[in-house]
């Protein structure tokens, strides 16, 4: 017990001596995953600013007035998909979020709702549509077409983007995205991932941005509402 709170205390120290220096802290996909490369902002050039965030949703996060990113036709429909499997109802043991945003040339294109939950059962809301019920729930799936990806798992562990993405049935990589070819940038917590996208790990209030092709476009960040 006192060697764990000594780590801990030498951690903060550490923290508080970089932020003192003018150095940046580690981020969360350091801490998450040592082997993600990341890279800062700057080394992108310049950053198209994001156009309007669009109304919020029935998550009171922003959905964007825009066609969705791809299909959810191929999604997964209740098999195991790389070892995530497909409950019958939604587990709280391990649940976090985070918050996924899509760039096409510039435009913004959403990720739709229903992602991980077979045979998904829209409710209409004053906000939007929200899928509350369905077959099963795997244990990365999306409710509203707002980009939040609910991580809710009976055991707490490491999820990724390309995970992700399988359950969605779309292919990730470094030239695609979902139908949408083309060289892939990728911006993780504000600084541009140096790797493969499906690397991208899926921690608690993550900001993830993918864009294909060019312009870029700076980060889009959104303030997570109580409860997410």
């Amino acid at each position: 017990m006192i060697g764990g709170v000594a780590i801990a205390l030498v951690a903060a120290a550490a923290l508080a001596w970089l932020w003192a220096n003018g150095q940046e802290a580690p981020t969360d996909a350091q801490v998450a995953k040592p082997g993600l490369k990341l890279a800062p902002l700057t080394s992108l050039g310049s950053l198209r600013q994001p156009g309007p965030a669009g109304p919020l949703g029935p998550e009171e996060v922003p959905i964007p007035a825009a066609p969705p990113a791809a299909s959810t036709a191929g999604k997964a429909q209740g098999q195991p998909v790389d070892g995530i499997e497909c409950s019958t109802s939604e587990q709280t043991i391990f649940h976090i979020h985070a918050h996924l945003t899509i760039f096409a040339d510039g435009a913004a294109r959403r990720v739709p709702d229903g992602i991980g939950i077979p045979n998904a059962q829209a409710e209409n809301t004053p906000q939007g549509p929200f899928v509350g019920s369905g077959r099963c729930f795997y244990w990365l799936h999306t409710h509203a077409a707002d980009g939040i990806i609910h991580v809710e798992s009976p055991v707490e562990r490491a999820y990724t983007l390309g995970e992700f993405f399988d359950i969605w049935g779309q292919p990730l990589g470094p030239q695609r995205v979902g139908p949408l070819t083309g060289p892939v940038t990728a911006i993780y917590n504000g600084r541009r991932v140096d790797a493969d996208p499906r690397e991208i790990p899926l921690t608690a209030h993550a900001q993830i941005q993918l864009e294909v092709g060019r312009p870029l476009v700076g980060p889009e960040t959104i303030t997570f509402p109580e409860g997410l």
